[in-house]
């Protein structure tokens, strides 16, 4: 029975998954830090100091809380470039060896 579990882990690439999974994880962590206490300290800040807010997670307009959603954005386009490049680099790659 775990020869077969071991036969069907390997055969469907179920082991590749949970590492890519848990390394995406990671890697969402990591941008989503570098988003929050990096760049919009650092590049947005005079901008809402001029808006009169401290975060850009407090900006709203009649309590839609918008600031929110311009962080998930310019988290979520940071992650999909991150991916973008290794994903490119990785085809890239299994190009050549197919050659």
């Amino acid at each position: 029975m775990m020869h077969e579990f071991m036969d069907f882990l390997k055969q469907y690439g179920v082991i590749g998954l949970a590492i890519a999974v848990i390394i995406g994880g990671k890697l969402n962590l990591l941008v989503t830090s570098l988003v929050n206490d990096l760049l919009t300290p650092l590049i947005f800040q005079p901008a809402l100091r001029a808006a009169g807010v401290e975060s850009i997670y407090q900006l709203s307009y009649n309590g839609i809380m918008y600031g929110k959603v311009v962080g998930a954005l310019i988290d979520f386009m940071i992650v999909a470039f991150v991916i973008f490049l290794f994903a490119k680099e990785v085809m890239k790659e299994e190009a050549v060896a197919k050659k």
